[in-house]
């Protein structure tokens, strides 16, 4: 079979045209945005890309279209579709009659840290022999590939409430019927669909109607939206997780910057964790990826060794280059709370070494300026905060600086990497927070710095 698909380099997209190859069908996409890792990944494949939407990239005639969340009506290739009554199917639908049927699906929800969770418990289940199959929003470094179709009953997914299609605006995680749910935590975002924080409540106590009886539930104590959620509704046993409190799985901190702490079930310990991660949300991330695993058959010591050789995610704090004394790093920030956490995990490694946060603000919540006060406080951490405004923003940036005195404004890359250049002779971490391609800034700001 021919199946053609629209936004195929989106990263949930990107993993569905992976599994469908190995399926072996023929695949082929078009997209407006073509740039690694996902293309990369993509061609290596052997799948075809085309860039742009245009009704002649439906020639010949496919035999099946999958159509990304990011198209809408208007789109040409979505008017060709349409006008040409091809069959079509938004992604979440097709990956749940044509994989996920007959599985036990692991899903991994919340506003943050999907990625790297699934990535962790995916990881945990490969060393343990599983060969589980995954789709992950990211391309985690212990498998080189953001999505495959296993070779067991398991199947891990990111669990995304963001919507299915512009036919379908059920969040996607309704689709995939998990038996175990890890529910990360809850908060507002994607301020383009949902009208306020109880639409979104509404949508993940959808997925947790969808969970059965005999499944689990797993998710931090203290996330008061997270508990709203259940208490509208629960017929599943829920495992809580907590970090130096009392939860069933409690994290115990030996170093203040997570990593190192020691894992207790019921207050008895199970194990220590060590690796290169930080951050109390990396540390919630792997409790989550343990007891997960252990509904499957796991113990959580083999999660504890297997984690002391995951290697996280692409673009969540990787570190692509350490020149004349300034660490450059790329993390996929697109929330006030994911760039709080990740610099605060940073500044209890770093201690007094100068940080340099520089953002862009383009996930749709951000560009419309729902979180001016939460995102200027976020920055907290760092020394310096440089925020780009370019040309398309909805609102102006410099209300930032009404919330916080370590804030500049830059209106291009030109002058930011001009204002890092000058900011290099003092050295320190210049953490580079998008969760897009900013520009290619990554490359010019190495060389630059050379």
């Amino acid at each position: 079979m021919h199946i053609h698909i629209l936004g195929i380099c989106g990263t949930f997209m990107g993993g569905l045209a992976v599994i469908a190859r190995q399926l072996g069908h023929q695949v082929s996409g078009s997209d407006q945005n073509v740039y690694p890792p996902m293309s990369t990944q993509l061609e290596e494949q052997g799948i075809v890309l085309l860039e742009g939407y245009r009704a002649e990239n439906l020639a010949p005639k496919p035999d099946l279209v999958i159509i990304g969340n990011a198209l809408s009506r208007g789109n040409p290739e979505v008017e060709a579709v349409l006008n040409m009554g091809l069959r079509y199917v938004s992604g979440p639908q097709w990956l749940a009659e044509h994989v996920l049927q007959d599985k036990w699906v692991l899903g991994v929800a919340g506003t943050h840290g999907k990625t790297t969770t699934t990535s962790m418990l995916s990881w945990i289940l490969e060393q343990q022999g599983f060969k589980p199959g995954f789709l992950i929003g990211g391309i985690p470094l212990n498998f080189g590939v953001s999505a495959r179709l296993g070779e067991s009953d398991f199947f891990v997914i990111e669990a995304d409430e963001y919507d299915s299609a512009f036919f379908d605006k059920r969040s996607k995680f309704v689709h995939y019927r998990p038996r175990t749910a890890i529910l990360n935590n809850l908060e507002y975002d994607h301020a383009d669909i949902f009208p306020d924080l109880e639409a979104i409540k509404k949508q993940f106590h959808h997925l947790v109607r969808t969970i059965p009886g005999e499944g689990l539930i797993i998710n931090p104590e203290g996330d008061a939206n997270i508990n709203d959620v259940l208490i509208m509704g629960c017929w599943t046993s829920v495992a809580k997780t907590s970090i130096d409190a009392q939860a069933q799985w409690n994290a115990q901190l030996v170093k203040a910057d997570g990593s190192q702490f020691k894992v207790l079930f019921e207050n008895i310990e199970q194990g220590c964790v060590e690796w290169s991660l930080t951050g109390d949300h990396n540390v919630y991330n792997a409790l989550s990826a343990i007891v997960a695993a252990k509904h499957v058959g796991i113990l959580p010591k083999d999660s504890i060794t297997a984690l002391s050789q995951f290697k996280n995610v692409k673009r969540r704090m990787e570190v692509l280059a350490s020149i004349n004394g300034v660490t450059i790093y790329d993390d996929f920030a697109h929330h006030p709370t994911a760039i709080q956490t990740t610099l605060d995990g940073l500044r209890k490694q770093v201690g007094e070494e100068r940080i340099i946060a520089i953002v862009e603000p383009r996930s749709n919540t951000m560009r419309l300026g729902v979180h001016t006060k939460t995102l200027a406080e976020s920055l907290g951490n760092a020394d310096l905060a440089i925020i780009y405004q370019p040309e398309a923003m909805n609102w102006d940036l410099s209300q930032l600086k009404n919330y916080a005195n370590n804030i500049e404004i830059c209106i291009s890359l030109e002058q930011i990497i001009t204002k890092l250049k000058f900011e290099a002779r003092y050295g320190g971490h210049y953490v580079l927070m998008s969760n897009g391609s900013f520009g290619g800034i990554y490359q010019r700001l190495q060389d630059e710095l050379l």
